[in-house]
């Protein structure tokens, strides 16, 4: 491995962060178009719902393989070129949905979508490695805070623009947005020399050496592994609560809970300003307390709405902090290596998160509710004890001599 010419830093304006955190939600926002409009999906094309369902499940396989084969790219490649071929190769996929004949011929397109709809993952390091020291979690924060809203508002702009224009309509116009995006990035974006030179099958394999070097590493992922099962156990085990007595709610409804999740999106912008300030380690304790506080106070909020609502939105602005938190000391173990950790660090978050949507139908099976809750306790007690393992040896390696 050589190193090469690195970007130079402190050029993340006001104006390229906010450009960024747009691009990367836009790109991953364009993961949830087809959740909302499965039934739509299905009748137009003439197939079950189960099997329209599948297009989500396809979408994030492509989306993984993505993650794992395409991000790495950023630390031997010129992003300057790779993120608008990226934007423009997704663009394509989105215009394939679009015209779609068949739903067999959608799977493919949607399945291409998920492989090169990656923007968003590239661009986070990116900004990560443009940005001062002084200001690198603020503006990592903020691109991150871009992509959770993306996530967020995606499946209600979805809905309307299908209740519009038909289901079509949202592919169409996600295409020639993401070529807006693409140009824009092109010319905002400065020259950038590759990081490092790497063979590709060196550069794939060198992501799992990269957590095996680094103990920070490891451990870091184990607690974003564990935060993002947490999430998806409790959003998962949510919209079982919530469609069963007593409250019976309509999915509309359900949806609208989700907007409480701005909240978490909004506070990570701001979070990454713990990090630039040294306090990353002890606000990552303070968090998930707050996590742990947050299912003890779940266990009694089977009955009552606004009890469910206090848990979602204090809950989702730990979580979300956490995941900045865990993001930027990845960043920070290696500046050539940011897109290959970001690759580590996003696929044990994915891996996570299916086990956590596994074991809340399994746990409401079980125990209902108050399982689900109880396992949010030991989750949280689990990651307190690894973070304090490795913040005891984060201390330990910071000691002179």
């Amino acid at each position: 491995m050589t190193a090469q010419a690195v970007p130079r830093s402190g050029v993340m304006t006001r104006g390229l962060t906010l450009l960024f955190a747009v691009a990367a939600g836009a790109a991953v926002g364009n993961l949830y178009w087809a959740q909302p409009l499965l039934d739509l999906v299905g009748r137009g094309l003439h197939t079950s719902p189960a099997t329209a369902g599948l297009l989500v499940t396809v979408t994030q396989i492509g989306y993984a393989a993505g993650i794992l084969l395409i991000v790495p790219l950023g630390d031997v490649l010129d992003r300057r070129r790779l993120i608008p071929v990226m934007m423009l190769c997704a663009a394509a996929a989105l215009a394939s949905c679009a015209v779609a004949p068949s739903i067999g011929v959608l799977f493919v397109a949607i399945t291409a979508l998920g492989l090169t709809t990656v923007a968003g993952q590239i661009l986070t390091p990116l900004a990560g490695d443009l940005a001062d020291d002084s200001q690198r979690g603020h503006v990592v924060g903020t691109v991150a805070s871009g992509i959770l809203i993306g996530i967020l508002v995606s499946r209600t702009i979805s809905g309307l623009v299908a209740d519009v224009a038909g289901w079509r309509a949202i592919y169409a116009v996600a295409a020639i947005v993401t070529v807006g995006f693409a140009a824009m990035l092109y010319r905002a974006i400065p020259p950038l020399a590759p990081k490092t030179r790497l063979a590709y099958p060196a550069l794939i394999a060198s992501v799992a050496a990269l957590v095996a070097r680094h103990r920070t590493v490891r451990w870091t992922l184990a607690l974003g592994a564990t935060g993002f099962a947490t999430f998806s156990m409790f959003w998962t085990a949510l919209t079982f609560l919530l469609s069963a007595p007593p409250f019976d709610y309509p999915v509309s409804v359900i949806g609208l809970f989700g907007l409480a999740g701005l909240a978490g999106a909004l506070a990570a912008g701001r979070t990454g300003r713990l990090h630039d300030r040294g306090w990353s380690l002890p606000a990552t304790g303070v968090a998930w307390a707050v996590v742990l506080f947050s299912f003890v106070v779940g266990v009694f909020a089977g009955r009552s709405v606004l009890l469910i609502l206090v848990v979602v939105v204090v809950l989702d602005v730990a979580l979300q902090s956490l995941g900045i938190l865990n993001q930027l000391r990845v960043f920070a173990v290696s500046h050539e290596a940011r897109s290959r950790l970001n690759t580590a660090y996003v696929t044990s978050n994915f891996i996570g998160g299916a086990i956590g949507s596994a074991a809340a139908a399994t746990l409401w099976s079980v125990g209902g509710w108050t399982a689900v809750t109880i396992a949010g306790m030991v989750l949280s007690c689990f990651a307190l004890t690894v973070w304090a393992a490795g913040r005891r040896g984060a201390l330990v390696v910071a000691e002179p001599g």
